[in-house]
């Protein structure tokens, strides 16, 4: 059958079968509950299912549902309750769910779709159930997660047993998890820092520890809740990170704290790294959570205030090519592109021009191709740069948007930069830069001075907004929908 990500749960569950596996305020559940419940929810799906969608709340009964799709052979859809009805039904048209695995609350927001609820007290097995045999394959698609598409369309990226069960793999062979170590579940299914979270904590016999909504309210709930359960291991964005950073103390239990999804600067995390093991992760969910790591406490930032992303995890390759395809001298800037087990399949749906971004190689492999800039250090190590699809036009001359908010940050009295483009009736890019000065001092006109150091006129923003924080969404990055928009008149 080979290795899937059900097989080695139930491995796991043999060897740890009394040690716990998931934790929550109220209630701890062993592997060997968690099994039992697993089997439960499987045996109330009907006979061929290939498709479960997952609309839950953050408990035992979601990680239970996604393992009872996998149990199944089928692959599992995840959206949060809260997503707009629109998008969820877009999403679960898209790839085709047979039904979805939900709660009663959600119901309504949910008809037109057959529902399965994962209340154990209610599940009923299914009539097919009776001497069903379950079977998983390795190549068999294990999740299909949407990200944000440039067609204006989420993008469905197909991801297979194999490729989670490398990731696993590449997991272990750095951070080594085992029973007594347990993961924060704190992201959002949506994204792949969960999918982190969830397999790589429990296919190594590590527990998973799920807060409530009221332990996420503020950093000192969710860090009495990781004290309270002696949490070991924690992913997020640099932003959580950096609130942690502020805290005069973290929990000692704490001992990796792994940044991934956006940029880590120096000063996001200048006070944990004498508190815990610090690294900064790169890779886009294309190929399967990271592709990179970097041990920031042995490492050094580069001039732009930025960590290197570091070197290919165990089971995959990173050239730095060029437009052509031929890797770059080192040092130079390329395309990051990716080789190895956490390739996925690509897109599901009429993604055409995206899956161009996949290109099978002569050999059979097949290779990724990021459209993230960067290039190798003297050491190996790669620093990434930007996106190749930021840059924007202002006054007939090109400027990457993100080298106006990395200089930012080098300006004294600036704690936090995020700078952004927008269009004016016109049809012509302008930016905004959002700013949290580090003391109450700090003038605009300043910033706008040490800025005209090193950017020419036409790459400092036209505006410059000062914050008394930057506000964060329920994924944990920027939330642009509470930013003030200044309207650049015409």
């Amino acid at each position: 059958m080979g290795i899937t990500i059900y097989g080695i749960f139930q491995k796991t569950v043999q060897e740890h079968k009394n040690a716990p596996a998931i934790i929550e305020n109220d209630r701890t559940l062993t592997f060997g509950e968690l099994s039992n419940m697993v089997d439960m929810i499987a045996d109330s799906f009907p006979d061929n299912t290939h498709a479960v969608g997952i609309v839950m709340r953050h408990r035992a009964e979601m990680i239970a549902s996604i393992l009872a799709a996998l149990k199944s052979g089928a692959m599992y859809v995840p959206a949060e309750p809260t997503f707009p009805t629109g998008r969820i039904r877009y999403m679960m048209n898209e790839a085709g769910v047979d039904f979805i695995v939900t709660e009663m609350q959600y119901a309504d927001k949910l008809k037109g779709f057959q529902q399965i609820y994962s209340d154990c007290s209610i599940c009923t097995a299914s009539p097919d159930s009776r001497g069903r045999v379950y079977s998983q394959s390795p190549d068999g698609l294990a999740y299909v997660l949407y990200t944000s598409g440039t067609t204006g369309r989420p993008k469905g990226v197909s991801v297979t047993n194999k490729n989670v069960c490398h990731y696993v793999r590449a997991f272990e062979n750095e951070f080594h998890p085992k029973q007594g170590d347990i993961m924060l579940q704190y992201s959002v299914c949506s994204f792949d820092i969960f999918v982190e979270e969830v397999f790589t904590s429990l296919l190594n016999g590590a527990a998973l520890a799920i807060p409530s909504d009221e332990d996420k309210t503020d950093i000192h709930s969710l860090m009495d809740f990781v004290e309270r359960h002696k949490i070991t291991m924690l992913s997020g964005f640099p932003y959580l990170l950096a609130e942690m950073n502020h805290l005069p103390d973290i929990p000692s239990s704490l001992r990796l704290l792994i940044s991934g999804g956006d940029v880590l600067r120096g000063h996001h995390v200048s006070n944990l790294l004498e508190k815990a093991e610090v690294y900064n992760t790169y890779g886009p969910s294309e190929t399967t959570v990271c592709a990179s790591y970097y041990r920031c406490r042995d490492g050094q930032v580069l001039d732009d205030g930025t960590y290197p992303i570091g070197k290919a995890v165990l089971g995959t390759e990173i050239k730095i090519l060029d437009t052509d395809g031929n890797e770059v001298p080192d040092g130079e800037t390329g395309e990051i592109c990716i080789f190895g087990g956490g390739v996925s399949n690509g897109y599901i749906g009429d993604h055409n021009e995206e899956n161009k971004a996949f290109v099978r190689l002569p050999d059979g492999s097949v290779m990724y191709r990021s459209g993230d800039l960067g290039y190798y250090l003297p050491d190996g190590n790669i620093a990434f740069l930007h996106r190749k699809d930021t840059q924007i036009m202002i006054y007939g001359k090109r400027v990457e948007v993100m080298e106006v908010e990395s200089k930012l940050y080098q300006c004294s009295g600036v704690e936090q930069a995020i700078v952004r483009a927008f269009t004016d009736e016109e049809g012509l890019s302008y930016m905004i830069a959002y700013i949290v000065p580090s003391n109450r001092e700090l003038r605009v006109s300043q910033v706008r001075r040490e800025l005209s150091e090193n950017l020419t006129d036409f790459m400092i923003p036209e505006f410059i907004v000062k914050m008394p924080q930057i506000p964060l969404n329920t994924n944990g990055k920027p939330d642009m929908t509470r930013m003030p928009v200044v309207m650049k008149e015409c």
